[in-house]
């Protein structure tokens, strides 16, 4: 029975850590490819956690799985609400990263009209060339990864006076689309000269900002959705503390009842926590230039 749990219990975190991380939505195991290690450590650098293997992410979600079910389990009393309650813990790291992506994405989503617009003027009015007005401008960043991001790149500049492997390391250190098209932009300005890219960047300057306006006009009106959706994870855990505490409910929750309606409890306070966050979910943009 231990035995079969074990593996339950692992199986449900590599489908927990392939569906949050990875998008994956089948059963299947597969190869990881290029195109998948790309896009995982594209994730991991959005998400702050650049020089992290994922190795080291499974670790820290295996360890919160086991705390988590063994508290379960002096709880409840019982393997399978340990086991769902452990793989519930386990969800909780990637959750955490997943709100730092979000939270830097935003970020640079508010840095990116400025920016662009700065590199505008630097080679507009005031006659920069586009690799130093990129630079200048990237110092100027609000934001510590985007300033570390930009720093790389001015580095690269200064040893190898390669544009292209300048915009390279900084598209690696952002993993972020508005860069990416910003970078492409840029280098192909430089190669084949030309003089719209005053034009085209003041195009790009709307586009983002645009967009911004859009996602915070969205985001305000998920405010009040997304703060009843605690209740999802309050009400249920505050209901079963309460019962614990009344009587003899620890020893009605140890019962055959008891589990079938914990179990109940914990796959329903799931599927809707995921349902909801489905569907608030924004649009992101995808990368095209990344490599």
């Amino acid at each position: 029975m231990i035995a079969i749990a074990a593996m339950a219990a692992s199986f449900g975190t590599y489908l927990l850590y392939s569906a949050l991380v990875l998008g994956r939505r089948g059963l299947m195991f597969s190869r990881s490819g290029p195109h998948r290690e790309h896009r995982i450590q594209g994730w991991m650098t959005q998400a702050g956690m650049v020089g992290l293997r994922p190795l080291e992410l499974a670790s820290v979600e295996v360890t919160v799985f086991v705390g988590s079910a063994a508290l379960a389990w002096v709880i409840f009393g019982a393997i399978i609400p340990a086991v769902l309650a452990g793989l519930f813990g386990a969800a909780a790291p990637i959750a955490v990263y997943r709100a730092r992506r979000r939270t830097l994405l935003d970020e640079a989503r508010d840095a990116w009209p400025y920016l662009i617009e700065e590199m505008r003027l630097l080679t507009g009015a005031l006659g920069r060339s586009i690799p130093v007005a990129m630079l200048e401008a990237g110092r100027k960043s609000p934001t510590a990864p985007m300033r570390a991001a930009f720093e790389a790149a001015n580095r690269e500049w200064q040893l190898s006076t390669d544009f292209g492997r300048a915009c390279a390391v900084l598209k690696e250190s952002l993993a972020d689309p508005t860069a990416d098209v910003v970078c492409e932009t840029l280098i192909v300005a430089n190669e084949i000269g030309g003089s719209d890219l005053e034009r085209r960047l003041a195009a790009l300057v709307d586009d983002r900002r645009t967009d911004l306006r859009h996602r915070k006009e969205a985001q305000s009106r998920q405010s009040g959705p997304r703060f009843a959706r605690w209740f999802v994870l309050a009400v249920p855990l505050g209901m079963a503390l309460v019962g614990m505490s009344i009587g003899d409910g620890r020893g009605a929750y140890r019962s055959s009842g008891g589990q079938v309606a914990v179990i109940t409890g914990m796959v329903l306070v799931a599927g809707c926590w995921m349902w909801a966050s489905r569907i608030m979910r924004l649009p992101e943009q995808e990368r095209v230039f990344d490599r």
